[in-house]
């Protein structure tokens, strides 16, 4: 019998699946509080240089602090204060607006004064990463994405060969760990390097919960179970936007948004291991264990009565041996290969042109808290949307239409003035829409491409082209200073090109989840709706 099939007799979706999915959700809920939260915690304020040394000098005689400012810092084309630059000295003659004199423009000498309005404290005022400093501020986002990106294989590797589950709480206290660390940094180069660790620690997070999540489901219920998985990014987002605008400060917002890992550590003892795996690995015995508990919870115990770990290892249909398989096997084969390299393609422009609309929410004129909640909130409906999409019309071509819509709109803003600031958040909501509807397709495809013996080695072969992707693309803002258009048309480029390359997959819509890459090799068996049980 069918591992898909058994799961169909057992209900392959009842209160055994809804358990390990609200338990898997107080892990997966903090992936985008971590993922988006340089938006707040490398917010940067409005500020000016600091003029208090001229002023300490008693220059300045009687002027209002507004005069102070005139007199001392030059003013840019629409009127405001330069960020980055200050006279030599005090010009007088400008509050009587005589600007005849050429003025000496040194750069900022004391530091910098921010706006703490709106933030408290943010990674920017911490270290002054502004100017000629602001690519690091940039940095902090990238390095965390290399950790991902790093993280990625090597917990898709190790869950792959020793388990789920315990890869599981493994990347569970080393998170948290390396969050907490983060958050007490006492220096920039020190708080890189604690982001670094923490973003190979929420890889595992990210990659083994959903194959955790989706390999306990049936293929009737596939792409119900993995949308209802998604939504726990967007239930993160909303929590990311109000904890940000309640905690002002980064490094308290830093540790609020880590504390569900507490939870999280602490009911990892209800976590099932995957049947699946367990059974890839011969481990029949561990395999009935884990079956007859989902039968039992899900009041479906009669069905299985008379299967016993023998009959569930012999339905494995490859003898695979003690095969130790690795990333390399997802090149050997032809049609796997294919697998492998498109859908990596297709995965650095997902992650790419999604993080390069989500890490820009300061650009489209709103309030940065109003803008990430629209974000968040065109989620839900557009999750609800991706579900009937995919039932009706497939992953492959739901995948190129969401990647093709990102590319117009991003092309549209292009040509949309910054003084429009409607249109052009109207725009980028629709095309962050579209980007997230790519991200949930994907990861759904993703895990109904790769056998189960190699499943999370494709996860986290595929999550570190993603990861690549998006430690280049908070870099790409700073080509503005090239051509103020670049990186739009660059953001564009990719969703397109990702997009085409996206038809070169085959179609997985009701087939059931290969075991073996032998499976990859042959025609996949296509399943009905209704599973009947010889």
């Amino acid at each position: 019998m069918k591992f898909d099939n058994l799961l169909s007799e057992i209900n392959g979706f009842g209160k055994f699946q809804v358990k390990l999915f609200l338990i898997q959700m107080l892990s997966r809920i903090t992936l985008p509080c971590h993922f988006l939260l340089n938006n707040f915690m490398g917010a940067v304020p409005p500020h000016h240089c600091n003029i208090s040394t001229l002023e300490d000098g008693g220059i300045f005689g009687n002027l209002t602090p507004h005069q102070k400012l005139l007199v001392s810092i030059p003013t840019e084309q629409d009127g405001t204060l330069s960020s980055c630059q200050m006279f030599a000295k005090p010009r007088y003659e400008y509050l009587s607006g005589n600007r005849s004199e050429e003025a000496s423009i040194v750069e900022c000498q004391s530091g910098w004064v921010y706006d703490n309005s709106t933030f408290k404290s943010t990674l920017v005022t911490e270290w002054d990463l502004v100017c000629s400093r602001k690519g690091m501020n940039k940095a902090t986002a990238t390095i965390f994405f290399i950790g991902v990106m790093i993280g990625a294989p090597l917990f898709g590797f190790l869950s792959d060969r020793f388990g789920r589950r315990r890869l599981l709480l493994a990347a569970y206290i080393s998170s948290l760990a390396f969050a907490v660390l983060s958050a007490f940094s006492t220096s920039y180069v020190m708080f890189t390097i604690m982001r670094l660790f923490t973003g190979m620690s929420l890889a595992g997070i990210s990659i083994i919960a959903i194959a955790l999540n989706v390999e306990w489901c049936s293929i009737e219920r596939r792409t119900f179970s993995s949308v209802i998985i998604s939504l726990d990014w967007t239930l993160g987002n909303w929590l990311l936007t109000g904890i940000a605008f309640f905690v002002r400060d980064w490094r308290m917002l830093l540790v609020v948004v880590t504390s569900p890992l507490i939870l999280a550590i602490f009911t990892w003892r209800w976590l099932p291991e995957s049947a699946r795996w367990l059974l890839a690995k011969k481990n029949a015995e561990a395999a009935h264990h884990y079956i007859a508990k989902c039968a039992e919870t899900n009041n479906r115990s009669k069905c299985i009565a008379t299967i016993t770990p023998k009959t569930l290892l012999e339905s494995a249909e490859v003898d695979t041996g003690d095969k130790k398989y690795t990333v390399v096997d997802l090149f050997r084969t032809p049609n796997i290969r294919k697998v492998a390299i498109c859908s990596g393609i297709v995965w650095y422009g997902v992650a790419f042109t999604y993080y390069g609309i989500s890490l820009n929410i300061t650009g489209f004129g709103l309030n940065p808290f109003l803008t990430q909640f629209i974000f968040a909130s065109i989620e839900m409906p557009m999750k609800i949307g991706v579900y009937f999409s995919l039932e009706k019309i497939g992953r492959r071509r739901c995948e190129m239409a969401a990647l093709l819509s990102v590319g117009v709109c991003l092309f549209t803003n292009i040509f949309v003035s910054k003084d429009k600031w409607i249109i052009r958040t109207i725009v980028a909501v629709l095309g962050k829409s579209m980007s997230e509807a790519s991200f949930t397709i994907i990861f759904l495809y993703t895990i109904e491409l790769y056998p189960t013996v190699v499943r999370q080695n494709g996860l986290g072969y595929t999550s570190f082209v993603a990861r690549l992707g998006v430690s280049i693309s908070p870099l790409v803002m700073l080509l503005e200073d090239v051509w103020q258009f670049l990186p739009a048309a660059t953001y564009c480029a990719v969703a397109v090109s990702s997009g085409l390359v996206a038809s070169l997959l085959p179609e997985t819509l009701n087939t059931q989840l290969p075991e073996f890459i032998e499976d990859i090799e042959k025609p996949r068996n296509k399943s009905t709706r209704k599973m009947v049980i010889q």
